[in-house]
Protein backbone atom coordinates (compact mmCIF):
# COMPACT_ATOMS: atom_id res chain seq x y z
CA UNK A 1 0.00 0.00 0.00
CA UNK A 2 1.06 3.40 -0.52
CA UNK A 3 0.81 6.22 1.68
CA UNK A 4 0.36 10.09 1.00
CA UNK A 5 1.80 12.40 3.14
CA UNK A 6 -0.78 14.76 4.95
CA UNK A 7 -1.03 18.27 4.25
CA UNK A 8 0.56 20.97 6.04
CA UNK A 9 -2.49 23.42 4.67
CA UNK A 10 -3.89 25.54 7.78
CA UNK A 11 -7.72 24.26 6.48
CA UNK A 12 -9.09 26.49 9.01
CA UNK A 13 -7.37 29.73 7.78
CA UNK A 14 -7.95 29.01 4.44
CA UNK A 15 -12.08 28.83 5.11
CA UNK A 16 -11.31 31.91 7.13
CA UNK A 17 -10.86 33.48 4.18
CA UNK A 18 -13.08 31.73 2.17
CA UNK A 19 -16.04 33.60 4.17
CA UNK A 20 -14.28 36.66 4.87
CA UNK A 21 -14.76 36.75 1.01
CA UNK A 22 -18.62 35.50 1.27
CA UNK A 23 -19.09 38.18 4.06
CA UNK A 24 -17.22 41.64 1.92
CA UNK A 25 -20.03 43.78 0.77
CA UNK A 26 -17.31 46.41 -0.61
CA UNK A 27 -16.97 44.65 -4.79
CA UNK A 28 -13.24 46.01 -4.81
CA UNK A 29 -12.21 44.44 -1.04
CA UNK A 30 -14.21 41.53 -2.26
CA UNK A 31 -12.70 40.86 -5.33
CA UNK A 32 -9.37 41.49 -3.67
CA UNK A 33 -10.14 38.16 -0.90
CA UNK A 34 -11.44 36.34 -3.64
CA UNK A 35 -8.04 36.33 -5.33
CA UNK A 36 -6.36 35.32 -1.97
CA UNK A 37 -8.91 32.49 -1.55
CA UNK A 38 -8.96 31.17 -4.75
CA UNK A 39 -6.62 29.72 -7.37
CA UNK A 40 -7.18 31.97 -10.72
CA UNK A 41 -9.37 28.46 -12.29
CA UNK A 42 -10.87 27.78 -9.10
CA UNK A 43 -14.46 25.94 -9.67
CA UNK A 44 -17.42 26.68 -7.66
CA UNK A 45 -20.48 24.32 -7.88
CA UNK A 46 -23.84 24.50 -5.62
CA UNK A 47 -27.30 23.01 -6.34
CA UNK A 48 -28.11 26.98 -7.55
CA UNK A 49 -24.76 28.01 -9.16
CA UNK A 50 -21.51 26.25 -11.12
CA UNK A 51 -19.14 29.16 -11.96
CA UNK A 52 -15.27 28.95 -12.60
CA UNK A 53 -12.60 31.94 -12.14
CA UNK A 54 -12.40 34.90 -9.89
CA UNK A 55 -14.97 36.78 -12.29
CA UNK A 56 -17.54 34.02 -11.94
CA UNK A 57 -16.97 33.41 -8.15
CA UNK A 58 -16.91 36.45 -7.25
CA UNK A 59 -20.06 37.60 -9.81
CA UNK A 60 -22.19 34.68 -7.50
CA UNK A 61 -20.99 35.85 -4.29
CA UNK A 62 -22.39 39.62 -5.59
CA UNK A 63 -25.40 38.14 -6.06
CA UNK A 64 -26.12 36.17 -2.84
CA UNK A 65 -25.12 39.26 -0.89
CA UNK A 66 -27.89 41.13 -2.97
CA UNK A 67 -30.28 38.63 -2.32
CA UNK A 68 -29.15 38.34 1.45
CA UNK A 69 -28.54 41.82 2.30
CA UNK A 70 -27.53 42.55 5.88
CA UNK A 71 -27.23 38.74 6.60
CA UNK A 72 -23.62 37.16 7.22
CA UNK A 73 -22.01 33.73 6.55
CA UNK A 74 -20.45 32.19 9.83
CA UNK A 75 -18.93 29.33 10.80
CA UNK A 76 -21.52 26.44 11.78
CA UNK A 77 -18.79 23.90 13.81
CA UNK A 78 -15.11 22.71 13.43
CA UNK A 79 -13.42 22.25 10.17
CA UNK A 80 -12.14 18.88 9.41
CA UNK A 81 -9.32 18.25 6.46
CA UNK A 82 -6.93 15.89 5.52
CA UNK A 83 -4.68 15.80 3.03
CA UNK A 84 -5.99 18.70 0.32
CA UNK A 85 -9.59 18.82 1.23
CA UNK A 86 -11.18 20.17 4.10
CA UNK A 87 -15.07 19.74 4.92
CA UNK A 88 -17.16 22.85 6.86
CA UNK A 89 -20.70 23.66 7.84
CA UNK A 90 -22.02 27.29 7.32
CA UNK A 91 -24.52 29.18 8.37
CA UNK A 92 -26.60 32.56 7.24
CA UNK A 93 -27.90 34.73 9.51
CA UNK A 94 -28.57 38.43 10.77
CA UNK A 95 -25.57 38.67 12.73
CA UNK A 96 -25.92 36.74 16.18
CA UNK A 97 -29.35 34.96 15.50
CA UNK A 98 -30.95 31.96 14.00
CA UNK A 99 -29.75 31.38 10.69
CA UNK A 100 -32.21 31.66 7.68
CA UNK A 101 -29.77 29.21 5.23
CA UNK A 102 -27.16 26.32 6.12
CA UNK A 103 -24.80 24.64 4.12
CA UNK A 104 -22.48 22.12 3.95
CA UNK A 105 -19.07 22.86 1.53
CA UNK A 106 -16.50 20.66 0.76
CA UNK A 107 -13.37 21.94 -1.06
CA UNK A 108 -9.85 21.37 -2.09
CA UNK A 109 -6.41 23.36 -1.92
CA UNK A 110 -3.22 23.80 -3.78
CA UNK A 111 -0.20 23.74 -1.58
CA UNK A 112 -0.53 27.39 -0.97
CA UNK A 113 -3.80 27.09 0.98
CA UNK A 114 -5.89 28.41 -1.66
CA UNK A 115 -9.01 26.67 -2.95
CA UNK A 116 -8.93 25.07 -6.25
CA UNK A 117 -12.70 23.65 -5.96
CA UNK A 118 -16.03 23.95 -3.70
CA UNK A 119 -18.63 21.71 -4.03
CA UNK A 120 -21.31 23.28 -1.97
CA UNK A 121 -24.63 21.64 -0.58
CA UNK A 122 -27.50 23.55 0.69
CA UNK A 123 -29.23 21.91 4.07
CA UNK A 124 -31.66 24.55 4.78
CA UNK A 125 -32.86 27.16 2.72
CA UNK A 126 -35.23 30.14 2.81
CA UNK A 127 -39.02 29.57 1.53
CA UNK A 128 -39.13 30.61 -2.10
CA UNK A 129 -35.68 30.29 -3.01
Amino acid sequence: MTTTPATTVDFAAAVERYLAAWNETDAVKRRALVEAAYTPDATYTDPLAAVAGHDGIDTVIGAVQGQFAGLVFTLGGPVDGHHDIARFQWHLGPAGGEALAIGFDVVALDPAGRITTVHGFLDKVPAGL
